[in-house]
């Protein structure tokens, strides 16, 4: 089993037809309608996602007509699913459909030092002790005993992250194919 990342996949919302970047370019240019992009990103992410692979998606899952959408088409992607909430998720109806294995407004991975989130979060919020588990005392002047984890994020589509320990996962950033964990944390250690 592999584990894999992606953000804002916004199935079944025409609008980003229309939808542009902070320079004004098309941030999904090359599509002729919601079908053809829903049906495109879920080819994409099939061709990585094995039936027994497990996602972890960084918020915005599905825009209009929700619960049609789920009831269609969530069975087509393949395996496990879990949402960090976006700032478009219907939390009440993605909770009642038994879609996702767990659902979360954020996950701290501390063993890989990573903070996945839906929006990128304040610089000063990366800032973490290297000893969490609480098997010694932290001294908050010791810089040693201090640690940076990079967040992991989505909701900014094409546009950057910010300057620092930001990755971005939106579908615009990873050619709308889920992006391997292993992959992403071999990536931040080189």
């Amino acid at each position: 089993m592999s584990t894999f990342l992606i953000s804002d996949t916004h199935f079944n919302f025409p609008e980003m037809l229309g939808f542009t970047d902070w320079e004004g370019n098309l941030t999904r240019p090359g599509f002729a309608s919601v079908d053809h992009i829903d049906d495109f990103m879920i080819e994409s992410w099939n061709s990585v996602v094995g039936p027994n692979d497990h996602v972890i998606h960084l918020g915005d899952f599905v825009q209009q007509d929700r619960q049609r959408w789920m009831e269609q088409n969530f069975h087509r992607l393949n395996g496990t699913c879990e949402l960090i909430v976006g700032n478009h998720d219907d939390i009440p109806l993605m909770a009642s459909g038994g879609w996702f294995t767990n659902i979360s407004m954020w996950k701290q991975m501390q063993d890989l030092e990573l903070l996945l989130t839906h929006v990128p979060v304040e610089a000063g919020s990366l800032i973490r002790p290297k000893y969490a588990n609480g098997d010694r005392a932290v001294d908050k002047y010791d810089q040693s005993q201090w640690m940076t984890v990079t967040n992991v994020h989505g909701h900014l589509h094409s546009n950057p992250s910010p300057e620092g320990p930001y990755i971005g996962v939106s579908v615009e950033q990873i050619n709308y194919k889920p992006i391997s964990l292993d992959l992403l944390v071999d990536k931040l250690r080189k």
